[in-house]
């Protein structure tokens, strides 16, 4: 399977010491009792290269992984025709299933084939979906302030033995972190890339970061994410900027030969 999350990073950085509190066990949401209020999650098919996760933050967009977008034998970013978002996949269905019409990665993300924390940096893209989910059980997402150390957040995502079903760990702790990368005491694997931090407070969940890659310091297994919040107004930009790129290449469609025959038409742009 291909597009899942990168290969462990090993990062010359120190924790500030050791969770303070256990953390929570992974569960699977294979119910649909289980999997109430977390629908909006999904699971993002990524052509025959394989998959990642992805969350609604709207009606029309998902939030994942800039890396998941782009083939690693060749560098080049995917069509979005050939992503779907499965929202709430679980046992051979999902709750609904949406084609990507557009696909941006952070105007500050590069792509690089080795598995480098200058990866992490920027690794957000925004999907618009070809039609908006409206189901009266799923709700999008708000989005959340960037947790700081100390901080409990939760993940849900899909892996690669846990494909069928979404996963839940209630609970981890923000261990540290920089300003463009947080380092989470999460337990991620392939197929996680992209899923969403969650920062749960007075009973509702926010998104508050997207999973990247996991890494190990000082020995330590962790997962590495990118701080939505303030990346977020940028996302949308360069998703309002590429739908105006789209609109300035259509043009004008102006006939130049053909007339009322029935013989070939030829037209430019």
């Amino acid at each position: 399977m291909r597009h899942l999350i990168p290969a462990l990073i090993s990062l010359a950085l120190a924790l500030p010491g050791a969770a303070t509190a256990q953390d929570a066990a992974i569960v699977s949401l294979q119910t649909a009792d289980d999997s109430r209020g977390w629908d909006a999650v999904g699971k993002l098919m990524l052509g025959d290269r394989g998959f990642c996760t992805g969350a609604l933050i709207a009606p029309h967009l998902v939030v994942t992984a800039a890396h998941c977008l782009y083939d690693k034998s060749t560098g080049v970013q995917m069509r979005p025709e050939d992503i779907q978002f499965q929202a709430g996949w679980r046992n051979g269905r999902a709750v609904a299933y949406r084609s990507v019409a557009r696909a941006v990665a952070h105007p500050d993300y590069r792509y690089v084939a080795e598995d480098k924390l200058e990866r992490v940096t920027s690794d957000l893209a925004l999907l618009e979906l070809n039609q908006p989910i409206r189901l009266p059980t799923l709700t999008p997402f708000e989005t959340g302030a960037t947790p700081v150390e100390g901080d409990r957040v939760g993940v849900v995502s899909y892996a690669q033995d846990r494909a069928e079903a979404p996963s839940i760990q209630e609970f981890c702790e923000v261990l540290g972190g920089r300003r463009q990368t947080l380092i989470l005491s999460c337990n991620v694997d392939f197929g996680s890339s992209g899923a969403p931090v969650f920062s749960v407070h007075d009973g509702v969940a926010r998104v508050v970061s997207v999973i990247s890659a996991k890494a190990e310091v000082e020995g330590r297994k962790v997962a590495l994410a990118v701080p939505l919040a303030e990346p977020l107004h940028q996302l949308h930009s360069a998703l309002e900027a590429s739908k105006a790129r789209s609109r300035a290449g259509a043009g004008t469609v102006r006939v130049l030969s053909g007339g009322q025959g029935e013989g070939a038409k030829f037209i430019k742009p």
